[in-house]
């Protein structure tokens, strides 16, 4: 989404999208942290508790952080991105390792079976992994002509050179080219430009 080439209403539809779905989750981990403390005891005891205290602060933070965003060109917008973007990154990290904490709670204090839950989680959180770096290579095997009718590749297509010098460029352009698609591209490549 930060890249400089995608603008106008996409960027706008994945940015409102982005601010409705958290807007949601922190609503969604309130009801969990009122259900929380009217339905079981509280005395923070475990490790699923307290870290789950911690969580609810953290999301509350990054909401607050979310709705106080400088305009772009600001020397302050840098600092924010960066901020939002490790709170954010953190709390979801917080949340992963606070479920698996909780479904170890959950066994503890009940010795109900609680692997088939972790399995499922566990399959959940290796898809999302899988997906983030697909997207995040998408460009890259485009460019490699990997996808079906991008096929660049291929020498029957690609007229021969009609001298030695035309053929040094033409090696040197393609190795420019492979060069720039190697570019790793994440949340920070665009933080500074």
């Amino acid at each position: 989404m930060a890249n400089k080439e995608e603008a106008g209403r996409r960027v706008k539809v994945l940015f409102y999208l982005h601010a409705i779905l958290q807007i949601l989750a922190v609503l969604l981990a309130t009801v969990g942290a009122v259900m929380s403390i009217k339905n079981f005891e509280n005395s923070f005891s475990n490790h699923h508790q307290r870290l789950g205290l911690a969580f609810y602060a953290a999301i509350w933070m990054q909401t607050f952080i979310g709705f106080f965003r400088p305009p772009r060109g600001t020397k302050r917008r840098n600092t924010w991105y960066l901020t939002h973007w490790i709170i954010g990154t953190v709390t979801s990290m917080m949340g992963i390792i606070n479920i698996y904490t909780g479904l170890k709670a959950y066994h503890k204090k009940t010795s109900r079976n609680t692997g088939i839950w972790t399995i499922l989680f566990t399959a959940e959180i290796i898809f999302i992994a899988f997906f983030y770096l697909f997207q995040d290579k998408w460009e890259y095997i485009q460019k490699q002509g990997l996808i079906l009718g991008n096929d660049n590749n291929n020498p029957q297509q690609q007229p021969a050179p009609a001298s030695d010098q035309d053929q040094e460029i033409n090696v040197s352009t393609q190795r420019d080219n492979q060069k720039a698609c190697t570019a790793k591209r994440n949340a920070l490549r665009n933080l500074f430009d």
